[in-house]
């Protein structure tokens, strides 16, 4: 497909206001990145935000360090397959392991609102620890702040970690090149789903599950096989194809896909049709995009395969350098689909 016809087939981005923050800015589609480029960046430049990853990567002394803070929202605060509190512990290890590090420390802080369970913060806390001690991290401090009934929405959680990135590891958005291959770890939209059915009380047939889980442990050894993966990054607000935008925009590079390379489970792919979503653009919280040369994709596929989180994994696609900024997907049907940055955002609170 030429250049004109890609520009041909776009859709305009809807104007919104930009005089207030709206849910959309939460996204972590278009207005997203226009909140982070046009106030955050602007004001915070620096060479370590400006690489735009899941953490910062530095040198502290004689060790290369990667830290990185998150903040989960996600309501409700108990869906299938997990809490906010094992969700914030694995989402972190996760941003962690994305910046190519071995997860060490992290903290926890917690905003409360007055009249929250005790016996329900017990089973978050609880939940926190299971996970930490399977992803071989600590929490070693912490905050704790309590707002007044109405103030907050039960409960908010902001954790942040560090870890060691080991000798000739180097991640980052900017090293995607034309040739590269591009895997995905497994099955798309579960946890998107399984939020929104616990939180409008749906009740499908099969019932979904949330996938969040912590990937360190698959990175890791992907990394001592692999040593010259270019780019991971786990796809979580926005999706698939909200992360897969960023990094084409980042790289200044196209990235065209496969259809019928992602996977999508049978009962998640009924209920985005029922709702009218688009997997693709559906959170995820316990896969990850691997964006490495070619020459190494088979060897890295064999070695995520062999984990358990890993083993739906499949190589959905390229990098190519015509049309910059581009994602393009190949359909099922044969046709070609523009797949853009969403303005707003389809779930909201949805980590």
């Amino acid at each position: 497909m030429a250049s004109d016809e890609i520009t041909g087939i776009s859709c305009p981005v809807p104007q919104v206001s930009n005089e207030k923050i709206t849910l959309g800015h939460g996204s972590g589609g278009l207005l997203t990145h226009e909140l982070i480029t046009k106030i955050f960046l602007k004001e915070f430049d620096n060479d370590y935000l400006n690489m735009s990853h899941d953490g910062a990567v530095f040198i502290s002394g004689t060790q290369k360090l990667a830290f990185t803070t998150d903040t989960f929202v996600v309501n409700p605060l108990f869906f299938p397959g997990g809490n906010i509190g094992d969700l914030a512990v694995n989402g972190t290890v996760n941003d962690l392991a994305m910046c190519g590090a071995v997860p060490m420390f992290l903290s926890a802080g917690f905003i409360i609102e007055e009249g929250f369970s005790q016996e329900d913060l017990k089973k978050i806390v609880h939940s926190m620890k299971a996970a930490a001690v399977n992803c071989g991290v600590s929490i070693i401090t912490g905050d704790t702040k309590v707002v007044e009934k109405g103030k907050g929405d039960k409960l908010f959680i902001n954790t942040s970690g560090i870890g060691l990135v080991q000798d000739g590891i180097d991640i980052s958005p900017k090293r995607i090149a034309p040739g590269d291959k591009i895997i995905l770890s497994g099955s798309i939209a579960d946890h998107g789903i399984a939020v929104l059915a616990a939180r409008e009380n749906l009740n499908f047939r099969t019932e979904v599950h949330s996938d969040t889980a912590a990937v360190h442990d698959i990175i890791n050894k992907l990394l001592q096989v692999c040593k010259d993966v270019h780019v991971l990054r786990d796809p979580t607000r926005g999706g698939v194809a909200g992360t897969l935008n960023e990094l084409a925009r980042s790289g200044q590079v196209s990235i065209f896909i496969d259809e019928v390379r992602v996977k999508v489970k049978e009962e998640v792919n009924s209920a985005c049709e029922i709702l009218g979503f688009d997997p693709l653009y559906v959170a995820n919280e316990g896969k990850f995009i691997c964006i490495l040369p070619g020459s190494e994709a088979e060897e890295a596929l064999k070695v995520i395969r062999s984990f358990k989180y890993g083993n739906d994994a499949e190589i959905i696609g390229d990098v190519r350098a015509e049309n910059p900024g581009r994602v393009i997907l190949h359909t099922r049907l044969g046709t070609k689909r523009v797949l853009e940055m969403l303005s707003g955002d389809q779930l909201p609170r949805i980590c």
